[in-house]
């Protein structure tokens, strides 16, 4: 018996993921600079301001979905959660679920909370009244905020799922340089795990300061590079969600994969792929 650690696709033993609200029009420009560097996002979008043609429009939004990118929810009222009552809540996501899901004719189960989302809680509201409802309306994660730092951990609890920083962060160099130096590989043991860097904003927020070149130059450092797993935040989710569901012996020598995704792991001294419906034996 030994640790193991999950590893992302093709082993990589990092990822990077983005998040952008409420479905502007400079998101077309974002996409376009950080598909130059591999990178993919997801956009979360009020489904009334795609109803009423503000911004993106569905055929913009439809296009990003084309070239890899992710479209979730960011509630038809942009109403936030911690703050309004249960009832309220989920009217808001469930409107705006099912109108995504009518206008781009695909399943959508991720989420960024709206406004102050989980972060300020009121009128009776708490988090444990928020994430039963999200849950049960089939949002298998939500993306919060105010917690940005270095650690690059993947979430312990999906509904609260605490990204690194956002762009405008000054810490933001110091971070990438930190992550891309890192090596879970090496070190203690049992402190190998993956690593992830989960950057988010609002793209008009560039056109507002005019500093589109702070977007390059976070792409110029954070993209492209061939150990880096870039995904949307529901690959993200999905693809931990088939890691955590293998399937082990009782003496962790044989490991069986029930899910339709090919599964890294990393074993002290070896890597390991388990594929889809197989079982694998682990030699120590």
């Amino acid at each position: 018996m030994a640790y193991r650690f999950l590893r992302f696709p093709e082993g990589k033993t990092k990822a990077v993921t983005l998040s952008y609200d409420d479905g502007c029009k400079a998101d077309l420009r974002l996409a376009e600079t950080i598909e130059k560097y591999g990178m993919k996002c997801t956009f979360n979008i009020n489904s009334k301001r795609l109803a009423n043609g503000q911004d993106l429009t569905a055929d913009d939004m439809k296009d990003l979905m084309a070239r890899g990118h992710e479209a979730a929810v960011h509630g038809h009222d942009h109403l936030a959660c911690g703050i309004v009552s249960a009832a309220m809540g989920i009217n808001d996501v469930i409107t705006c679920r099912k109108a995504l899901e009518t206008t781009f004719s695909k399943i959508i189960r991720g989420m960024a909370y709206p406004d102050t989302g989980i972060t300020a809680l009121a009128n009776g509201t708490d988090y444990s009244t928020v994430k039963p409802y999200l849950t049960d309306l089939g949002i298998v994660y939500s993306r919060t905020l105010g917690g940005d730092n270095d650690s690059f951990e993947l979430p312990c609890d999906w509904h609260a799922w605490m990204p690194t920083a956002h762009h405008s962060n000054p810490e933001i160099f110091a971070y990438i340089d930190k992550f891309l130096s890192a090596d879970p590989d090496s070190g203690y043991t049992a402190k190998r795990h993956p690593l992830l860097f989960y950057m988010w904003g609002h793209s008009f927020e560039f056109d507002s300061n005019n500093n589109w070149e702070l977007l390059d130059r976070i792409c110029e450092k954070l993209g492209g590079n061939d150990d880096v797993w870039y995904a949307t935040n529901i690959e993200i989710y999905e693809y931990v969600n088939a890691y955590n569901s293998l399937i082990w012996s009782a003496d962790d020598k044989k490991v069986y994969n029930p899910t339709l995704i090919p599964v890294y792991f990393q074993l002290p001294e070896k890597a390991y792929c388990v594929l889809p419906g197989k079982t694998l034996t682990i030699s120590f």
